[in-house]
């Protein structure tokens, strides 16, 4: 019986969809390559600006407050009176510049540095729930830095009060830790097993279980 060209149609089709081939291996090698590309330039710039607002800036900050550490350095945290004697020392320029260097290197670092970390688990960890485990700390950390920031700056802008020091104080001591647990995250993408961070192929499970 003659095929209609309907049917003929379909046939062709469908043998074009079985021949299709999967990615060559060296398309998948050279999507990583650049993988890593973007991530060394991220990973540079954001060791950059942690050096830049930390180190260079909020270290030059100390200039105009008689000595006095800014609060985003204070890794143990701060009371009120710390607070006071910091505020007393400030003019209303050297808190106008704070508040520029929140606006501007203390809202870049934060952004790029999680860019860099999310794209070293997403590189280096196929387990779905392993990614999201080792994203977290990095997702909180960017979302209590920049709290941080807008809390520090509301903080000095008027008469230092207990509760928005207690919210600043907190902020800034779970920033740190945020950041630490957020390397320590990153090594762990790295230097885990294999075997743990990717899941097994259907080919490494039968011949496991052969």
């Amino acid at each position: 019986m003659a095929k209609t060209r309907a049917q003929i149609n379909r046939k062709h089709a469908a043998g074009a969809t079985a021949a299709a081939p999967s990615p060559p291996p060296g398309d998948r090698a050279d999507r990583k390559d650049n993988g890593n590309l973007i991530l060394i330039a991220a990973a540079v710039a954001s060791l950059f600006l942690f050096w830049y607002f930390h180190l260079l800036t909020l270290g030059q900050m100390t200039q105009l407050s008689g000595g006095l550490a800014m609060p985003d350095m204070r890794v143990g945290g701060y009371d009120v009176g710390s607070v006071e004697r910091l505020r007393g020392a400030m003019d209303d320029d050297a808190r106008g510049q704070l508040s520029y260097l929140h606006k501007t290197a203390g809202t870049l670092f934060p952004l790029i540095f999680a860019f860099a970390w999310l794209l070293l688990v997403q590189l280096h960890v196929g387990r779905r729930r392993l990614r999201w485990l080792l994203w977290s700390p990095v997702i909180l950390f960017v979302v209590v830095d920049l709290w941080e920031n807008i809390a520090i700056d509301a903080m000095l802008a008027r008469a230092p009060d207990a509760g928005a020091v207690a919210l600043a104080s907190t902020l800034t001591v779970l920033r740190w830790v945020l950041l630490a647990v957020s390397l320590a995250a990153g090594a762990l993408a790295v230097f885990l097993p294999r075997r743990v961070r990717h899941p097994r192929t259907g080919a490494e499970s039968r011949a496991k279980n052969g």
